[in-house]
């Protein structure tokens, strides 16, 4: 039996996964990590050697587990988390740690560009718009802050082009990885050219940067010393895949621009998969789709299902200690407190923007919690963090219908909150529609593998492969009464609350600002 290895690098674990032509997890080996570490107020930070001992220890754990066969695997590929940040010597070492997603550090202060592009943006009406792109680049902070790394900065990649070059010794990386601030034409699926703003915005020479492959195609082969490292075989075909939500978006089979998916993962999102090029919100484009020449349009919340540890880390001691007592999750028991509040959370309402965007949310936002009163709990704070990230999810699917053109008839959910049961009905009652479940929880990998059943042939095309190693698990319907009353809720009081509320905001961040 041909077998693909799929390597899922995530934000707090590194899984080995071993799929079959007919999209069955044979085996898998999961390693924890930390997923960061904060120096200061909105840093997010890692030692690259933890990413890539997690990697080794995984794939090792995976070839000791009983019946495995490595003899059957064909070929390797990988997806991990988007936009964590690497910087290598001319020698490929590291010069400092990573730069991890979830890092918020910002350049305030950055003066407006200059010369045409500057003149094209003011006319535009867009250099707010491209100042707040700016504050959040890492090169441009690496460049004001740490110019003695910078200067001796000879390759910039994501983790996905650091662990493919630790892998088969090439500087490679996936078209369908280049998610976050660098100079990527997401509408022609490479390189900015030259004269592009991008270089502008974001310092860099091209030289820095990866040689950029198509999702299917052929990043490398494994080296001797990644193979003695990892136990992967030498020479076996490192497959190029895609990122984490762009692998989901593939392995949940939403390959239609019909089909939404719907990711509970640390940052929730709602993608469809496009052949068309689309941007919701102008300089807002989709990103490269595990589906190669394809585009996933995409909104997202960024504090998403992380809210969920949020809420476990302030709220949920009870919780964590009688998971402790039993063995479990304590995100395990979180249901009982969903299923002991009325839907509705009887008028709490939650808005999850807790970080700001570059347009929705603007960069001014916050979260918001309205509608207290006596009668509300925990519990009743923990159902309206799962009912507003719900909300917010409509509310992308109804702007990707409006942008499109195309109504969303098949809804499917992946991620770690498509667990939750409670959490899969509330979607369902709040979107008004049925939602699904993929037949794997490992949907991420599981797109990584069909990239690699595809590009070494073992399937023909994705549409072959979709079709023969995804399917939906289970499906949960509206409840008709339930859901006119989040609809109510929804058009009412939600769709409201962020217009009414970014003056104060807006207010907010002028105060703390000033003081």
């Amino acid at each position: 039996m041909e077998t693909i290895l799929a390597i899922d690098h995530g934000t707090q674990s590194c899984r080995a996964l071993l799929f079959d032509p007919q999209g069955n997890l044979l085996a898998k080996h999961k390693v924890e990590i930390e997923p960061y570490y904060s120096t200061e107020p909105g840093f997010a930070e890692q030692d690259p050697q933890v990413f890539w001992n997690a990697l080794c220890e995984a794939c090792q754990g995976l070839w000791q587990m009983e019946g495995v066969d490595k003899s059957s695997v064909k070929g390797v590929s990988l997806t991990t988390q988007r936009s964590t940040v690497l910087v290598l010597d001319e020698n490929g070492k590291p010069l400092r740690d990573a730069i991890v997603w979830p890092d918020d550090r910002r350049v305030e202060g950055l003066p407006n560009l200059g010369g045409f592009w500057g003149t094209a943006f003011r006319v535009a009406g867009a250099t707010e718009t491209v100042n707040v792109l700016r504050s959040q680049c890492e090169s441009v902070w690496l460049e004001k802050f740490q110019p003695e790394i910078w200067g001796k900065t000879k390759h910039y990649l994501y983790l996905s082009g650091y662990l493919t070059y630790l892998m088969t010794g090439e500087y490679n990386d996936s078209i369908s990885s280049q998610v976050g601030y660098v100079p990527f034409d997401y509408k022609a699926l490479t390189w900015e050219k030259k004269w592009g703003w991008k270089w502008q915005v974001m310092p860099m020479d091209e030289e820095m940067l990866p040689n950029l492959i198509p999702a299917g195609d052929l990043l490398g082969t494994i080296t001797p010393e990644a193979a003695e490292a990892t136990g992967i075989p030498v020479g076996l075909p490192l497959v190029a895949s895609a990122a984490d939500k762009a692998t989901e978006v593939l392995g949940a089979g939403c390959v239609h621009p019909n089909m939404a998916c719907l990711s509970y993962g640390t940052t929730a999102t709602i993608n469809t998969t496009h052949a068309k090029y689309y941007e919701i919100y102008p300089m807002i484009p989709p990103y490269p789709a595990a589906v190669p020449g394809q585009y996933t349009m995409e909104l997202q919340i960024y504090r998403g299902y992380w809210m969920v540890s949020w809420f476990k880390k302030e709220f949920g001691l009870r919780e964590q200690r009688l998971a402790d007592e039993q063995g479990i999750m304590a995100e395990d028991l979180f249901d009982d407190l969903l299923q002991a509040v009325p839907a509705g959370s009887e008028g709490l309402m939650l808005q999850p923007y807790w970080t700001p965007g570059i347009k929705v949310p603007g960069p001014e936002a916050r979260g918001s919690i309205i509608g207290f009163s006596d009668v509300h709990t925990r519990a009743h704070i923990y159902r309206a963090i799962i009912e507003g990230l719900a909300y917010a999810l409509r509310e992308g699917a109804e702007q990707t219908e409006k942008r499109t053109k195309v109504a969303l008839t098949d809804i499917r959910v992946a991620g770690g909150g498509s667990q939750s049961e409670a959490a899969m009905q509330i979607t369902a009652d709040i979107f008004g529609k049925p939602v699904s479940r993929p037949h794997l929880y490992e949907a991420s990998g599981l797109g990584a593998a069909i990239n690699g059943m595809v590009g070494l042939g073992i399937h023909s095309d994705y549409e072959s492969a979709v079709q023969a190693m995804t399917r939906v698990k289970d499906t949960f319907y509206p409840n008709p009464e339930v859901a006119a009353m989040y609809n109510s809720l929804y058009e009412d009081v939600y769709l409201k609350l962020y217009k009414q509320v970014q003056p104060l905001y807006k207010k907010i961040k002028s105060i703390s600002t000033k003081y």
